[in-house]
C-alpha cells in the first residue's frame, strides 16, 4: 500500500510539474520583458533605415509558438521591428548573408552570421547595431531562440 501511494504521489507531482515548467518558460519572459519601444521610437529608427524587410508567420519552421510578423527596418545604427514576435526566452538577432527559414539552415550558416544583440521585447523592438557590423554586408535578419535552438522568424532585406 505504501509503495502504491509513493508512485501515485510521484505521478501526480510529475503531471503538474512538467506543464508548470512549460508555462513558466513561456510566461516568465513576458513578465520580465522591459517596456517595448513606442511606435514613435521605432518610426524614428525606421526613418534612418537603409533597408526594410518583412517578418511573416508563414515561414517553413515558424509555427503557433515560434513566429514573427511586421516590418523590420535595418540601418547602420539600429535594427527595429514594428510588429510582434511570439514571446519566448533568450531571443537573439542575427544578420545573415543568406535567407534562411529553418533551424537546420540556420545552424548550417551560423558561422557566417553575425549576432547583433538580444531581443528583449515582443511588441516592437529596437536593437542597436554594434560598431564594426555593416548591415550592407548581409541580406537577411533572423530572430533565433538561443536557449532552445529554435528558429523564430527571418526577413530578407536586400
Amino acid at each position: 500500500m505504501k509503495t502504491r501511494l509513493v508512485w501515485l504521489l510521484l505521478a501526480s507531482h510529475v503531471t503538474v510539474a512538467i506543464p508548470g515548467f512549460g508555462a513558466g518558460v513561456y510566461v516568465l519572459p513576458i513578465l520580465t520583458a522591459p517596456e517595448a519601444p513606442s511606435a514613435e521610437e521605432v518610426g524614428a529608427n525606421a526613418a534612418t533605415a537603409t533597408y526594410v524587410g518583412t517578418f511573416r508567420r508563414d515561414l517553413e519552421d515558424s509555427d503557433a509558438l515560434h513566429w514573427g510578423e511586421g516590418t523590420v527596418a535595418i540601418g547602420p545604427e539600429s535594427i527595429s521591428l514594428m510588429g510582434q514576435l511570439a514571446p519566448g526566452p533568450d531571443y537573439r538577432l542575427y544578420l545573415s548573408p543568406e535567407f534562411v527559414e529553418t533551424e537546420r539552415a540556420f545552424k548550417d550558416l551560423k558561422s557566417n552570421m553575425v549576432e547583433v544583440g538580444a531581443v528583449r521585447t515582443f511588441d516592437n523592438f529596437s536593437v542597436p547595431v554594434p560598431a564594426g557590423i555593416d548591415p550592407s554586408a548581409y541580406n537577411s535578419v533572423i530572430v533565433w531562440c538561443e536557449s532552445f535552438g529554435q528558429f523564430i522568424t527571418a526577413a530578407r532585406y536586400q
